[in-house]
């Protein structure tokens, strides 16, 4: 298969593994009501599905390794479609909580092989260039997703999101199954992956460009985690109107990331990532100036949210790409342990924003001012160049 081919197919996964982060929640209050719930506990479920998305992730990477990489995603939409199919039929809060989990396993498993091929398909400043559309799939699942969500939740009932997705992610499966990828034949399989692990995280060129892409995926994060109480809360915004925010932030991320695609050959991958670690300061910094001089005006809290997501669209397939570059290994490891780094924390950050989720917005802004101040130390000291 060619690398458009490839690009296109692991684009669509990544899509339908993202949409388990976002299509659900216009439909969080409604879900708690149906499971007996308080709003807060159902937003756990997020937590729990960045988990599951984080702590297999080196154990796919390795399996991807040495039984291949078409299994391997085989395998991971398998689980993810049928912990969607599964998601409905739960009457408690308790299963909703763990079926999460598992759904969270399988979307580990996409994101990991969704990177891994098209690291086998390009390299340097056209991998950057390729990591950009995984960014605007994910971009487009995490805004218009969530708008789609709305839809669905008011047309056929919360139930119809997981359904539908479910379906979609099998027959993913099916078409996955039918083609063949290319692998690179110059990987060797090391005698013990965690030693390869250890060996790539003690090397700054990848572990602080990673750390910085991780810290910026954090604020969006938080957003989603919290922002639903706080916009159906006290703004008392429907449904619906919490689902055409995704619009914004889907623009936002879109165009950071045609960005990228455009530019970064040009322009140079330190830059951007700078400049996209600087907007996400940004934006979270008149976040945190707006919620705490103007709590009543809603467009000073998703405005400036709007900014930083653009910032996070220039920083994130950079740092990923640096990160890889900057690996001493060779492989499906770097990818595999870059993702496991920004889903451990995703979830760590997921689950600090469900713990100060308030009514109020300056505990959620103050979170992502910190993140993103952690983001711009990484990049500053991130070394450039590639060891290997």
């Amino acid at each position: 298969m060619n690398a458009s081919a490839t690009l296109l197919i692991t684009c669509s996964t990544v899509f339908l593994a993202q949409l388990g982060m976002s299509l659900y929640l216009p439909a969080l209050p409604e879900i708690a009501r149906a499971l007996q719930a308080e709003p807060a506990q159902v937003s756990w479920g997020l937590a729990l599905y960045l988990m599951g998305m984080a702590l297999p992730m080196l154990f796919w990477g390795s399996l991807a390794q040495r039984i291949g990489r078409k299994p391997v995603l085989l395998t991971a939409l398998g689980i993810y479609g049928l912990a969607n199919l599964a998601l409905p039929l739960g009457s408690t809060l308790e299963t909703f909580l763990l079926l999460r989990l598992l759904q969270g396993i399988g979307a580990s498993g996409i994101s990991v092989m969704a990177r891994v091929l098209i690291r086998d398909s390009f390299r340097g400043d056209l991998l950057a260039k390729a990591l950009s559309w995984i960014s605007i799939s994910f971009v487009v699942a995490l805004g218009i997703g969530q708008y789609l969500g709305s839809i669905i939740e008011v047309t056929l009932g919360w139930q119809a999101i997981f359904y539908l997705l479910g379906m979609t992610c099998l027959l993913m499966a099916l078409i996955v199954w039918r083609v063949q990828f290319s692998t690179l034949a110059d990987e060797p399989v090391a005698a013990s992956s965690w030693s390869v692990y250890r060996q790539i995280l003690s090397h700054r060129a990848f572990l602080l460009p990673a750390l910085a892409g991780g810290l910026g995926y954090g604020v969006i994060i938080a957003f989603n985690s919290a922002a639903p109480l706080i916009l159906q809360g006290p703004f008392a915004w429907s449904t619906v109107d919490y689902g055409l925010l995704g619009w914004p932030i889907s623009a936002a991320y879109f165009l950071g990331a045609l960005a990228v695609n455009h530019c970064v050959v040009r322009t140079g991958q330190p830059w951007l990532m700078t400049m996209g670690t600087g907007l996400v300061m940004a934006g979270s910094g008149v976040m945190l100036l707006g919620s705490l001089a103007a709590s009543s005006v809603a467009w000073l809290f998703w405005l400036p949210y709007c900014v930083a997501v653009f910032g996070q669209s220039l920083n994130y397939p950079v740092s990923l790409s640096r990160a890889n570059d900057g690996a001493p290994v060779a492989g499906a490891y770097a990818m595999a342990l870059s993702g496991f780094i920004h889903q451990l924390m995703a979830a760590i950050i997921g689950a600090v924003a469900s713990l100060i989720a308030s009514p109020q917005a300056w505990p959620l802004s103050l979170l992502c001012v910190v993140l993103a101040l952690g983001a711009i130390l990484c990049t500053r000291f991130a070394p450039v160049g590639n060891p290997r």
